[in-house]
């Protein structure tokens, strides 16, 4: 790539920013960000428990974020779309993704997988992790680092499944606080529940103990 390509690399992401914030800038409720797989079939568990946490988080006031594609996506955008929640999408040009799905009323799609993180994380006051593949780990190891290295503010992160999670979670209490790569302090910052109200009940206490919620 020559330097030319450089410089208009770099309008190009300053663009993105830029429609980002201005889209995003409108949203003026705390969010929730709901990350998963978009191969979930519609109807399967998952998607039964992500559009039924979407109602019952949108109901309490708050946005539901997604990465407005399929798949948990949906199922996060149907349950917020279908009580009149807030319902927003962060979505990402991919060849075998075919844009934004129904249930988004608010949305973008990015170039750039970087964007997009900052544009969940910026303006997400939760992030809620269902049964993924390797975006949604990357977007969970995201939240966590940013979090642990206090560049961000502390917030709930709560992964969804204890069956689908536990073989992480052993991982991480066996081999890495073991090996002294982070601190056992370091595990509070995750939560692992099984019903969309465990999840709920989690949000809820965070907001009492550290910020008022949207309603009050």
């Amino acid at each position: 790539m020559s330097k030319i390509d450089d410089a208009w690399q770099i309008l190009r992401i300053q663009g993105e920013f830029t429609k980002g914030f201005d889209t995003f800038n409108e949203i003026d409720i705390p969010c929730v960000s709901v990350f998963g797989s978009a191969r979930t079939k519609v109807g399967s568990k998952w998607y039964n428990e992500a559009r039924e946490f979407a109602k019952l988080i949108a109901c309490e006031g708050f946005g539901v974020i997604t990465g407005g594609g399929p798949g948990i996506m949906a199922a996060s955008n149907h349950g917020a779309h279908e009580v009149s929640g807030k319902s927003i999408g962060i979505g990402i040009e991919l060849p075998f993704e075919s844009g934004m799905n129904k249930y988004v009323d608010l949305g973008m799609e990015c170039r750039y997988f970087f964007t997009r993180k900052v544009m969940f994380l910026k303006y997400s006051q939760a992030f809620v992790v269902f049964p993924g593949g390797l975006g949604t780990l990357d977007e969970l190891f995201e939240a966590i680092t940013l979090i642990q290295t206090k560049k961000m503010d502390l917030f709930p992160i709560i992964l969804v499944g204890t069956s689908f999670w536990s073989g992480l979670m052993n991982w991480i209490k066996d081999t890495l606080v073991k090996e002294g790569t982070i601190s056992e302090i370091d595990l509070e910052l995750i939560s692992v529940v099984d019903s969309p109200k465990e999840i709920l009940q989690i949000i809820d206490q965070f907001y009492e103990n550290y910020l008022l919620k949207p309603n009050f």
